[in-house]
């Protein structure tokens, strides 16, 4: 007698049945569609998972470190939030005379700062603080002088020391960044578009810009962040480009162009990280923090200033001209930082 015909029994509605031969041929089972949606699902997270961990070690190889954090007597003590304190080296050693020529940087080997800035995060919301860096504050072992010496005298950690003595405020985070290193990451974002309200040329950092907006690339860019001898308010108009400029950059590299694009966001990532020096203990959660902070400013969340000024462009003998604080002000200024309330609203923006 023949082998009875058999066939599979109809599929209940809104279930596609699936067999699967086990041994001997049995071993038959159903998998429902929503069943067999949550199975691709389960599989993509997975993978988005593996993917996220590939990407969180590679980026935390990335970046370079630096001793820049340090206990010593009389540190201020932890206040409410987090403070990183963000410097833009002017650094020459890496680049060649062909570089030097391109970026208008000339050929002076000492090591100073074109940008020193304090940005808060905390609850009362992001501040992004910049204290020119002709700033004429007591340097730790060097007497009064500008802030810029610190680095120049004893790097990071001097400088963050400095800092925190001037300010009042601890300092948690320290992150970096070097002429070449910032050219780079404009360049790898495929530039960005600033508006001026007015015409800006300097001869010296190569600024040859007209009223209006326009993109810049990375070498634009460097010279519309350095412009400051054509400037009537000089180093207090740069460090509001320097804002400015900043606040550009983070707007572009979190904005849906670059994350939903892993063309995009791949090469300006690896940028990014790679032109980045940080403290020994800032981990990739942190850099994502940061980055995130300084978009919410440019996006108008929180404010950006700059510390108080009594008198800009003081010319003392031996040291050059200095940009002496308003005592009161920066009181005022670093100490809402401190408990993480709303800063004050007078003072430099």
């Amino acid at each position: 007698m023949g082998q009875p015909s058999w066939s599979p029994p109809p599929s209940p509605q809104g279930t596609t049945t699936l067999y699967r031969a086990g041994r001997g041929g049995r071993g038959r089972r159903r998998v429902s569609w929503p069943k067999r949606i949550a199975l691709v699902l389960l599989v993509l997270v997975v993978l988005a998972a593996a993917g996220g961990v590939t990407l969180y070690v590679w980026a935390g190889g990335q970046v370079h470190r630096t001793d820049a954090l340090a206990d010593y007597p009389g540190r201020p003590a932890p206040g409410k939030g987090t403070n990183w304190l963000l410097v833009g080296s002017d650094s020459r050693q890496s680049l060649t005379p062909e570089q030097r020529e391109r970026l208008h940087v000339g050929n002076e080997e000492g090591l100073n700062t074109d940008t020193i800035m304090v940005l808060h995060r905390g609850d009362s919301g992001p501040y992004l603080v910049s204290l020119p860096r002709d700033s004429y504050v007591a340097v730790p072992g060097h007497g009064r002088n500008k802030v810029n010496v610190a680095f120049a005298e004893g790097g990071p950690e001097l400088l963050t020391r400095t800092v925190e003595q001037a300010t009042g405020l601890r300092i948690e985070r320290y992150a970096e960044v070097d002429f070449l290193g910032f050219v780079r990451v404009v360049d790898a974002l495929g530039g960005v578009r600033m508006c001026l309200d007015k015409p800006l040329e300097d001869e010296k950092s190569g600024a040859d810009f007209r009223a209006g907006c326009q993109e810049m690339d990375g070498v634009r860019a460097l010279a519309y962040v350095r412009a400051r001898y054509a400037d009537p308010e000089g180093d207090l108009g740069r460090v509001r480009r320097q804002r400015q400029l900043i606040g550009a950059l983070a707007d572009k590299m979190l904005g849906a162009g670059v994350l939903l694009n892993p063309f995009a966001l791949v090469p300006a990532l690896d940028s990014a990280l790679s032109a980045l020096t940080v403290d020994r203990e800032a981990g990739v959660p942190d850099l994502a923090r940061l980055g995130w902070a300084m978009k919410e400013i440019a996006d108008g969340a929180g404010a950006a200033t700059t510390v108080p000024v009594a008198r800009p462009g003081v010319d003392l003998g031996g040291v050059g001209d200095v940009v002496e604080w308003d005592e009161q002000g920066a009181r005022r200024l670093f100490r809402a930082l401190h408990e993480d309330v709303p800063i004050p609203t007078s003072g430099n923006k």
